[in-house]
């Protein structure tokens, strides 16, 4: 159940009451910055895309789970002694 026109035209009417006449053309030109603004963005974000290493290894191989233990400096030698898997 979409809007019809006479619907459109009471929106419109608030709109411009709540606004005021003076105001929305400053509100568009706001509205149409922000747009600019967002589509070189969404432009750039293709370029750098595009510009990416076509060569280089997927995050998939980069976020390998690795088990095992930090050992501090000074702990080494009393953990290798305690240790059964170090020879």
């Amino acid at each position: 159940m979409g809007l019809q026109g006479y619907q459109w035209i009471i929106i419109l009417v608030i709109i411009l009451l709540l606004f005021g006449a003076p105001k929305l053309p400053a509100l568009a030109r706001s509205l149409g910055q922000s747009m600019r603004i967002f589509k070189s963005e969404v432009k750039q974000m293709g370029k750098d895309e595009d510009k990416k290493d076509p060569n280089a290894k997927d995050d998939n191989n980069q976020n390998k789970v690795v088990e095992g233990r930090v050992l501090d400096a000074d702990d080494t030698t009393s953990t290798r002694k305690n240790d059964p898997t170090v020879s």
